[in-house]
């Protein structure tokens, strides 16, 4: 029987708990009065430097086992910001060098004659047009610089 995202999410979540717990017990060495003193050190604006180190263990390890275990149970972890998933060939299927297309076209089809940009602003490497340093008058806007 497959479990929802929620069951899943919720045995983590309870797992992590109870682990952080029993890292905070070790922290403290069977001390009380240190066991209470980092349980009320931990609030809404506390680091994760800030806590113990055997807790900062734990929940490293939480996390590492919280993402296989929602990986196995078949569900996929990923930021809104991720870029979709790539669509290759099946696993195990080749992809032939020759299927890019003819030499010297690019991502919007064959360059034009004569080696110009494929854009239509002139031959490689040469001006495109008349813009500052491209035309009479000097390198700025305005005409030539007056001696200082």
């Amino acid at each position: 029987m497959k479990k929802s995202a929620n069951e899943v999410m919720q045995e983590l979540l309870f797992a992590a708990v109870l682990d952080a717990v029993g890292a905070l017990k070790a922290a403290s060495k069977g001390l009380p009065n240190t066991l209470l003193r980092d349980i009320g050190a931990i609030h809404p604006n506390t680091t994760f430097a800030d806590l113990p180190k055997e807790l900062q263990a734990a929940i490293g390890t939480s996390v590492r086992t919280a993402f296989t275990q929602l990986m196995k149970a078949g569900y996929t972890v990923t930021s809104n910001d991720a870029p979709p998933p790539r669509q290759g060939p099946p696993p195990g299927q080749r992809v032939e060098r020759g299927a890019r297309g003819p030499v010297g076209a690019g991502p919007r089809g064959p360059r034009p004659p004569g080696g110009g940009d494929p854009r239509g602003r002139g031959p490689a490497g040469g001006p495109r047009g008349r813009g500052p340093g491209n035309g009479p008058g000097g390198g700025k806007p305005g005409g030539p610089r007056r001696p200082s």
